[in-house]
C-alpha cells in the first residue's frame, strides 16, 4: 500500500529584489523550464519509462511535479522500483538531450548579467550528469551547479540555495532565484532568497504573488537599475 506523501507547507513570505550597488550580487537560476526548454526531452524519457517499465501514469502526472528531485517525484506517484526507474529515464534523457532548446534571449541576458559583475549559479533538482551537457551548450560562465548529487536536502528546503550562496560569498539578501514552479518559490522563501517566477516556464507561483518575468529579457528591468544600463542592452 503506497503512504501518500503530504504537499509541502504555505511558503514563507517572499524577500523583496536586491538593489543594492554592491559588487556581491548572485543571480540563482534553475534549469528546465528557466534555463533550456527540456518538455521535449522530459516526454521521451517518460515515454520510455512507461514502456519498460508498465507505468500507465501520464505526462501530466510527472509534470506537476516538476522542481522535486526525481526519487522524491516518484514516491508522490507511489512508483515502485526506483532506482530501475531513474536508470530509465536518465538513459533516455541523455540520448534525447538534442532536443532540448534554449529560451529566446537567455545567454544574451546571462552574459549581460556577468558583464555587470552578477555571480552566477544554477541550482536545479536535474542529476549532474544530465545537467551538465546542458549548460554547457549556453557558454555561460556559471560560477556554481547545485544539484542533488551534492550534500543537504533537495527543494523544496532552502540548503541547495544557501549552499550555493556559500559558493559564491554572496549574503542571502543580495540574491535572486529565478524559477518556474512552486518548489523553486518555496526553497527561495526559506532560504532568504528573493523570488522571480519565471512566466515563460512551466508552472504557476503561489501566494505570497512573487516577482514575474514574462521573457528572460524582462529579468534586466528588474534586476538592473536603469543607471546600470548601457548602449546596446536587450532592455
Amino acid at each position: 500500500m503506497t503512504v501518500p506523501v503530504p504537499e509541502s507547507p504555505p511558503a514563507p513570505p517572499t524577500r523583496s529584489i536586491p538593489t543594492s550597488d554592491s559588487t556581491s550580487r548572485a543571480l540563482l537560476l534553475d534549469l528546465d523550464g528557466v534555463l533550456l526548454d527540456t518538455r521535449p526531452v522530459m516526454r521521451k524519457a517518460w515515454r520510455k519509462v512507461q514502456e519498460l517499465h508498465g507505468i500507465d501514469l501520464p505526462f501530466h502526472s510527472y509534470e506537476r511535479h516538476l522542481g522535486r528531485e526525481f526519487g522524491d517525484i516518484m514516491r508522490r506517484l507511489g512508483v515502485p522500483d526506483t532506482e530501475a526507474v531513474r536508470r530509465t529515464y536518465e538513459a533516455e534523457s541523455v540520448a534525447t538531450a538534442h532536443l532540448a532548446q534554449e529560451f529566446t534571449g537567455i545567454a544574451e541576458t546571462l552574459h549581460a548579467f556577468v558583464a555587470a559583475d552578477w555571480r552566477l549559479g544554477v541550482v536545479t533538482s536535474k542529476h549532474v550528469d544530465r545537467a551538465a551537457p546542458l549548460l554547457a551548450r549556453l557558454g555561460c560562465p556559471f560560477t556554481t551547479i547545485r544539484t542533488p548529487a551534492g550534500s543537504g536536502r533537495t527543494k523544496p528546503a532552502p540548503d541547495p540555495l544557501l549552499l550555493a550562496l556559500v559558493d559564491l560569498a554572496v549574503d542571502p539578501a543580495a540574491a535572486v532565484y529565478v524559477g518556474d514552479m512552486a518548489v523553486d518559490q518555496e526553497s527561495a522563501a526559506r532560504a532568504g532568497v528573493a523570488f522571480i517566477h519565471a512566466e515563460w516556464g512551466y508552472g504557476q507561483p503561489t501566494a505570497p504573488a512573487p516577482e514575474t518575468a514574462a521573457s528572460p529579457k524582462e529579468l534586466l528591468r528588474l534586476l538592473r537599475p536603469a543607471e546600470q544600463l548601457v548602449e546596446g542592452s536587450m532592455v
